[in-house]
């Protein structure tokens, strides 16, 4: 049996059918996806898109609990923050994405992600599933 925590990147896109293929049997979120997703429909350019986007987030709080951020993942995001730099990179522009990877690695589960390369330099650290 599989287990991840869903990036915000998958669950926006988990009715398309590679997707759901990719899934774990045992899916989380965090509390940062789950904030992503309350926004997204005070954030939509159309009515059509707001429609979605709330149908979206409806679905999600409906299915999934999400883990919260709490003194493990504050510990983890250190982690994650200083394997970031080390790559190179800035921590800043990927906030959100590295709050997700903390709280993937304070639970020990996999992240599930469309964008992997969100993630270059967490190897160590958090297994990123690429869907």
């Amino acid at each position: 049996m599989t287990s991840g925590l869903l990036d915000t990147s998958v669950v926006v896109d988990w009715h398309d059918p590679v997707v759901i293929g990719a899934l774990p049997d045992q899916m989380a979120i965090s509390v940062i996806t789950a904030a992503e997703l309350a926004a997204g429909p005070h954030l939509a350019a159309t009515q059509a898109e707001r429609a979605k986007r709330q149908a979206r987030l409806q679905e999600v709080e409906a299915k999934l609990e999400p883990l919260p951020f709490d003194g493990a993942a504050v510990r983890s995001y250190g982690l994650v923050v200083a394997a970031v730099v080390r790559e190179g990179r800035k921590p800043r522009s990927r906030f959100a994405d590295l709050l997700i990877a903390a709280t993937a690695h304070a639970n020990g589960l996999d992240l599930y992600t469309r964008n992997g390369d969100d993630f270059t330099g967490l190897e160590d650290l958090v297994a990123v599933v690429a869907v």
